[in-house]
């Protein structure tokens, strides 16, 4: 398949991304073209749709085997599901799908349009595949059943973010920043209450702690070369 664009966002690292998309709707970011889809004539008419849909390319996860069963993170680590019941990247073809919200295309000089999205779940440079309308007709079902995820989609903790700490970042990043924190980024199979953690987030490594469901913000640290 051909890339034809690339998602820029504040997460350099898989740790922290919020998964699935949309669940921290703050976190935003960009979709630009590669120089020959640079085309005002292919986003014609895509900005009357309030969401669009981002095939993209699991690129940082890439692998020559696949596994028929995974560990859900949300799961603890340990209870193993297949993987065409997850949203894994360890498959066959490791292709990602999400959901975003499209708040504006943009019409750049140097990068013809440049779609801003919110609630990406993307590590930045994604490369894209495909972008298409969400179509609520169609696309949402609400009447739908799910699996395990219906026991493990309301886990979130709370966060203490100290405001001297949290005034580092930018205010527009500020409540991202948060969001991401609430949705537990530790390795799910390491739960110690000891231990420091780190995710990297819009410029920043965030330290933190967790003692049951209560993350506590410990330090704010700009990646190398910020």
């Amino acid at each position: 398949m051909t890339i034809l664009a690339q998602g820029r966002t504040g997460l350099p690292e898989t740790d922290g991304i919020p998964r699935p998309s949309a669940l921290v709707e703050d976190a935003k970011g960009k979709v630009i073209f590669v120089p020959e889809y640079r085309s005002a004539e292919a986003v014609r008419g895509l900005d009357e749709f309030s969401h669009i849909w981002l095939l993209w390319q699991f690129s940082a996860s890439h692998r020559d085997n696949w596994t028929a069963t995974v560990r859900p993170p949300r799961l603890g680590g340990k209870k193993r599901v297949g993987v065409f019941a997850s949203r894994s990247p360890f498959r066959p073809n490791d292709i990602g799908l999400s959901c975003v919200r499209l708040e504006r295309v943009e019409q750049e000089t140097a990068l013809g349009p440049v779609l801003w999205v919110a609630g990406v779940d993307l590590l930045d440079g994604t490369p894209v595949y495909d972008i298409k309308p969400y179509i609520p007709l169609t696309d949402c079902h609400p009447e739908a059943t799910e699996g395990y995820t219906e026991e493990t989609k309301r886990h979130e903790l709370q966060v203490i973010f100290p405001e001297e700490l949290l005034q580092i970042y930018p205010e527009e990043e500020r409540r991202a920043a948060v969001g991401i924190l609430a949705q537990d980024p530790r390795p799910a199979y390491v739960m110690d209450p000891e231990r420091i953690y780190g995710v990297s987030y819009a410029g920043y490594d965030i330290k933190f702690r967790v003692a049951g469901d209560v993350l506590t913000v410990c330090g704010v640290i700009p990646l190398a070369g910020r």
